[in-house]
């Protein structure tokens, strides 16, 4: 049987749903219920995403000043970013951190490094903009919550003063972390900077989330709200963490917000379709699933828990058919491979299952997953050698 879970979002981090089509949104206050929980345990202030500090202030004026005086400003910062020599940054997925927290860790996801760009851009004096990838995410799963992961990335551009004054027809420069699909740069779409604060703190909700913060995970949910009317997942996130305190009038209140906004917006239609199939409410569930069907044939993971279960089972050869045809829906997650990996050394065939694992050690996006599938394939070296 499938596993049932719900389904959040979360952004490199998250499906973008910010539409600028869309008109205004107001705050819906109306489905914010603070009684319901405890006040969080550490307060949830915006101002903290994008603050500068004192490291960062060192770093710019003292470390790297030659080059931004030799090269510009931008270009100065711009390739202090892509030479991890200067500033050794390393992309990893565990959590979102502010720009301060990013830049001492030396790490973090798109998200994270975007935000801890912008802030020493913003220091440079140097005006920026964000990105994300429309129509692309990818889905993760993290226990029983379902993850859609997207991507942004920061475009920096030169000084008024410097764009008159210097030679380069070609002013901005686009900085991605973590990997831009080939053919993609195309379907970026420029996004607000309030947009880039609703992702953080939805980011932020759905951690809290995965550790049984719930309190915390409310907090951060609702400043996403606050931050960004018109960002879908933020509704779809409030309304996971309301289901989970058991508060299913107000998970059902804020799905059906967010689907008022775009009647389109999957996380919400397969969330509500699952809470109104539990409460019995089956009618009222059927156009939902017709819906979904239409959009979507067959439900994220469908094959993956499949797959997995025939190979707990020890059906290596079902678990293989079912793995791979759920990578043609994603062929990069980490999962899919390590789990192909599983099957194909149960059907003894090891040097394709080291190289699936080899896949899934490159494509984990956390130093413990890639610790992890370390381990494992060291674990087949000697199998492979006496292969041979």
């Amino acid at each position: 049987m499938v596993r049932s879970s719900f389904f959040a979002v979360l952004l490199c981090a998250g499906l973008l749903a910010a539409c600028a089509t869309q008109p205004p949104a107001r705050t819906p206050a109306h489905l914010f219920d603070d009684g319901a929980f405890a006040p969080p345990s550490h307060p949830v202030d915006a101002a903290e995403v994008f603050a500068f500090s004192p490291a960062m202030r060192q770093y710019l004026e003292v470390e790297i000043a030659p080059q931004i005086r030799s090269l510009g400003r931008q270009r100065g910062l711009v390739e202090a970013l892509e030479h991890k020599a200067q500033l050794r940054i390393d992309y990893d997925t565990e959590s979102t951190r502010t720009a301060a927290q990013a830049f001492e860790a030396r790490a973090g996801n798109c998200l994270s490094l975007v935000v801890m760009t912008a802030a020493l851009a913003k220091h440079l004096e140097l005006p920026v903009h964000y990105q994300a990838l429309l129509g692309h995410e990818s889905w993760s799963r993290s226990g029983d919550l379902s993850l859609v992961n997207g991507h942004v990335n920061i475009v920096i551009d030169k000084r008024l003063i410097d764009r008159v004054a210097g030679t380069d027809l070609e002013s901005q420069v686009r900085v991605d972390f973590g990997p831009l699909p080939a053919g993609r740069g195309a379907m970026l779409r420029q996004v607000s900077e309030s947009t880039i604060l609703a992702m953080f703190m939805n980011n932020r909700a759905a951690e809290a989330m995965m550790r049984g913060e719930l309190d915390n995970a409310y907090a951060y949910a609702r400043e996403a709200v606050l931050q960004e009317p018109a960002f879908l997942s933020a509704y779809n996130t409030l309304g996971v963490v309301y289901q989970r305190r058991g508060l299913s009038g107000h998970a059902e209140r804020a799905y059906r917000h967010a689907l008022e906004r775009d009647d389109s917006y999957l996380p919400a239609m397969l969330n509500l379709a699952r809470l109104l199939d539990g409460q019995g409410r089956s009618a009222e569930a059927a156009p939902l699933h017709q819906r979904l069907a239409r959009l979507e044939a067959e439900p994220p993971f469908k094959h993956f828990d499949l797959g997995r279960a025939a190979a707990q089972a020890g059906d290596f050869r079902s678990a293989r058919e079912h793995i791979l045809r759920e990578m043609r829906r994603d062929p990069d997650y980490h999962e899919f491979h390590f789990w192909l990996a599983v099957a194909l050394y149960g059907l003894g065939e090891v040097e394709q299952a080291r190289a699936h694992l080899t896949t899934a050690m490159k494509n984990s996006t956390t130093r413990r997953e890639q610790s992890l599938y370390a381990s494992k394939l060291q674990r087949l070296v000697p199998a492979v050698t006496t292969a041979h």
